[in-house]
């Protein structure tokens, strides 16, 4: 079926394994293409749904998760309208019964999606958590959970769209096993940086571009007509204004004065008076 979730059939059993335990956006899609083609298949009397390994499953892969938060967040945010609802949707409107299987750490979507089933038969190590651990939480407040633990936090930090000093990341992930005094390295939001806008109004334009990306910003140049000498190749005004705060990597657009002279008429001479 795919590298992601396997299908089994023996003596009127469906049986779906993950075959990875971090829900990647591979492997949400190729489960509820199985749960869809198990629906259909009138030969099927009953589900069963287990994963492979350690884990049954710990719930979104959130490496691809930050990658897509970085290419666009307010898609990446639509995941679960888009991806999660349907597949838990599919798998409890199935008309068979549906046993889940846990083999290991269940967590965070994963424990929805075992949730969605009608019965659940957990192995004697199987772990349960319904959220992830630190992604959410301040700085402050993931690294105590984790102290909390009998884990050693630690921290990266790395710019996003998310709020300044917000956990956006977290390896290993939460329902790992992991031995008494690990580490635990958490990822927290800086923020998008902020430029106060210099102000370049009446400086030359080459300076004035220099002094901008200097800033961190993008000088954008336009010319205007003007008729002062003095204002020649200067900068007349600009767009943001000085002391607006935006973001590093913001155009600021300059106008730069282009003198315009006057053109200069020669004097008409006067018709000679006629001769009488």
């Amino acid at each position: 079926m795919s590298d992601t979730v396997t299908r089994d059939d023996a003596d009127g059993v469906a049986t779906l394994t993950l075959q990875r335990p971090g829900l990647s956006s591979a492997l949400r899609r190729d489960l509820l293409d199985a749960v869809r083609s198990v629906a259909a298949d009138e030969s099927v009397r009953a589900v069963l749904l287990t994963g492979s390994g350690r884990a049954f499953c710990v719930g979104q892969d959130l490496a691809e998760h930050v990658e897509s938060l970085r290419g666009n967040a307010a898609t990446s945010l639509s995941v679960v309208e888009e991806e999660y609802n349907p597949l838990i949707l599919a798998l409890a409107a199935l008309r068979v019964p549906v046993v889940v299987g846990i083999n290991g750490a269940c967590a965070g979507a994963g424990l929805g999606i075992a949730l969605a089933g009608d019965l659940r038969v957990a192995a004697a190590g199987a772990k349960f958590t319904t959220a992830f651990t630190a992604i959410g939480l301040s700085s402050d407040s993931a690294e105590a959970q984790i102290s909390d633990a009998g884990l050693v936090p630690a921290v990266q930090e790395q710019e996003s769209e998310q709020p300044e000093g917000e956990v956006i990341a977290q390896d290993p992930a939460a329902g790992s096993e992991l031995r008494r005094g690990s580490t635990v390295t958490i990822t927290v939001s800086t923020g998008i940086e902020q430029i106060v806008v210099p102000d370049v109004v009446g400086i030359g334009a080459g300076d004035a571009e220099r002094q901008l990306r200097a800033e961190g910003l993008v000088p954008v140049r336009r010319e205007s007509e003007v008729s002062e000498p003095s204002e020649d190749g200067q900068v007349i005004d600009q767009r943001p204004g000085a002391g607006v705060e935006v973001e590093r990597g913001r155009e600021v657009v300059i106008i730069v004065g282009a003198l315009v002279e006057e053109e200069q008429l020669a004097p008409v001479e006067p018709d000679p008076a006629p001769v009488p």
